[in-house]
């Protein structure tokens, strides 16, 4: 490989348990292994656990918050203008009543309501998201941390943040929450490539589905890796076929992987072969969506 070696590859599915983790740490410790600038975003900013597989120090973290409107009940006249302008109904009014509510756990923090009072009746306080935390795994690799507070309403804040802290050099690998949700969205939409992680069973398939017609009106490439070949029927093959979707790799449904993956281990430190066909699957992606040194 050529460095300085710059793309981003996105890891994700349409349903939790296929083994999406295990693709993008596994992954991640290959790259490293054949001596690769690589950073590792763990956008499952619910429940991030990709640390939990590398030896690690905190090299800094950065609390994530969210500015929230502070209504002065003595000042507002309650005409309700707040109200019309704030498109997540996050605030509450009883005219008659004299009544006037944020509620925290919508509001977006756009700043609409402040635009809209012509009072000065709105101020603003910063209200914790999340935090972001980089661990450095090794001299040229590290990993990027979304973790979001308990109580909170969407991760997407924290997320954005964590891909934001990755910045555009060297290889990054985003790994993405589960399904297709928001938190889905926001980890693809800056990636050049989408890997995703499917079982071919009938749920894999109905889940592929979702996330590939996600992915179709964002006008992004993406190609899946099979976890567990050899368990279920060939419908998840037929699909890729009728739609010219690139098969990237195949993984046995195999006890010793689950075994290995189930302590916490990396399954490509003590399986050579998997490693390998790792590497040929990132290879094959960056020759089509990189680039390189040598190709600019």
């Amino acid at each position: 490989m050529i460095e300085p070696i710059n793309i981003k590859i996105a890891i994700a599915s349409g349903k939790g348990g296929t083994g999406k983790t295990m693709v993008s740490t596994n992954l991640f410790y290959s790259l490293q292994q054949h001596n690769c600038s690589v950073t590792l975003v763990d956008c499952d900013a619910e429940e991030p656990n990709d640390i939990l597989f590398f030896n690690q120090k905190v090299e800094k973290t950065t609390e994530v918050t969210q500015k929230i409107p502070v209504i002065d009940e003595s000042k507002c006249t309650f005409c309700g203008r707040c109200k019309e302008y704030c498109n997540y109904n996050a605030i509450f009014l009883l005219p008659p009543a004299k009544i006037i509510k944020v509620i925290e756990e919508l509001c977006h923090g756009c700043g609409a309501c402040s635009v809209a009072c012509e009072y000065s009746a709105i101020t603003e306080k910063e209200v914790p998201l999340g935090i972001v935390s980089q661990f450095i795994t090794s001299e040229k690799s590290k990993i990027i941390e979304a973790r979001m507070k308990l109580g909170v309403f969407s991760p997407v804040a924290v997320i954005k943040e964590a891909i934001k802290e990755a910045g555009d050099a060297g290889i990054i690998l985003f790994d993405s929450a589960p399904g297709t949700s928001c938190p889905y969205i926001q980890t693809v939409s800056t990636a050049d490539f989408i890997v995703l992680v499917t079982e071919p069973t009938p749920f894999g398939l109905s889940d592929l589905k979702q996330s590939v017609e996600t992915l179709k009106t964002m006008n992004k490439n993406c190609g899946v890796i099979i976890n567990r070949a050899g368990l279920g029927d060939r419908s998840v093959y037929d699909y890729l076929q009728q739609n010219d979707i690139p098969l990237l790799m195949e993984i046995p449904f195999d006890k010793i992987f689950a075994s290995i993956y189930s302590k916490g281990e990396i399954i490509a430190k003590s399986d050579e072969q998997f490693q390998q066909q790792l590497v040929l699957v990132f290879n094959s992606i960056f020759e089509k969506y990189g680039n390189s040194s040598n190709q600019r």
